[in-house]
């Protein structure tokens, strides 16, 4: 597989973010965002101001608006959020022949249908390699070149292992693995558990109360994933434990703010700045498949019912708090 050109599609903070790592690493990178006049801006000034403010943009990056521009190249990765893929795969699949690798950088789950995003991709595009990139990765970590590990899954294990050695660097590390869902399971799921994980901070209830719900979500996230086939090393690993761990900590992470707010008592519209995180879009997603596989999720349902304005988070705490007492 030729992997010196390589498409990023989505020109948001991660989207630009991944582009300069994978210049970093040789690479060549055509980088398409949906709004000419901007990515015309980028072009010319060879500046990231809209997504990284005073990120340079590295010289290797050619920023296009025309997803024709990426049609050929043989490896494309998707780095919007969950809730917008589906549409860019619709205007994708206009233009992109079968025989290449899709890697989604989404985390998330899509609302209405409760599919996975390499089930969207599916969808909408065919017979093509489908793979997912997720772990514990902020924007701007990865922007400034600091050391940052990740997890790259798709089912061969070979495209896998030979797309991490082409795409990663010393300072952007790509493990690789075969376990599509396991890893897009992590990357979803944490991001709802991190609200709760915010929500208790939000209440002030203080790092105790804060460690409590990160194990115990964790306990429901690895439950659901071993239920639909994914590995416990995978779960322990960067795409699972590692990206909870970061994402229910730092105030880096949307959902975590979002949690963070919530519990002091703004309202959703507030709390959110008008941008839902992904984790609130994912929440009925998940909740919905754990119901319908009878799998015990209580702090994902308690997330959803906050989310919906169904309960209070006050109650929602002390309703989790009041659950029978039971083995571990």
């Amino acid at each position: 597989m030729n992997t010196n050109r390589v498409a990023v599609l989505g020109a948001g903070a991660f989207g630009t973010a991944l582009a300069l790592a994978f210049a970093r690493a040789g690479r060549d990178v055509i980088l398409w965002g949906r709004d000419a006049e901007r990515m015309e801006a980028m072009a010319k000034s060879r500046l990231c101001e809209a997504a990284l403010p005073g990120m340079p943009l590295d010289p290797r990056i050619t920023p296009v608006s025309d997803l024709k521009a990426v049609a050929d190249l043989p490896v494309l990765v998707l780095a919007m959020p969950a809730q917008a893929l589906r549409a860019v795969c619709e205007a994708l699949a206009l233009v992109l022949s079968p025989g290449h690798a899709l890697i989604a950088a989404a985390k998330g789950m899509e609302q209405g249908s409760g599919q996975f995003v390499t089930e969207v991709m599916a969808d909408e595009l065919g017979p093509q390699r489908f793979g997912v990139l997720s772990g514990p990765s902020f924007a701007e970590d990865i922007a400034r070149g600091l050391p940052t590990a990740v997890s790259l899954a798709m089912v061969e294990a070979m495209d896998a292992q030979a797309l991490a050695a082409h795409l990663g660097s010393p300072g952007f590390r790509i493990y690789h693995s075969s376990d599509v869902r396991g890893v897009e399971i992590g990357g979803a799921a944490k991001n709802v558990l991190a609200i709760a994980a915010g929500i208790v901070v939000g209440l002030g209830l203080g790092e105790s109360a804060r460690a409590a719900i990160v194990t115990r979500g964790f306990a429901e996230l690895r439950r659901f994933a071993l239920s639909l086939g994914a590995r416990a090393e995978t779960l322990m690993g960067l795409s699972g434990l590692g990206d909870l761990l970061l994402t229910a900590s730092s105030a880096q992470s949307r959902n975590f703010s979002l949690g963070i707010a919530l519990g002091q008592g703004k309202a959703l519209q507030e709390a959110s700045g008008g941008k839902l995180a992904e984790g609130a879009f994912t929440a009925a997603a998940l909740d919905d498949m754990a119901r319908a596989r009878g799998i015990d999720m209580p702090i994902v349902a308690g997330v959803r019912a906050i989310l919906d304005g169904k309960l209070d988070v006050k109650d929602a705490v002390a309703a989790l708090m009041a659950r029978p007492f039971r083995e571990e």
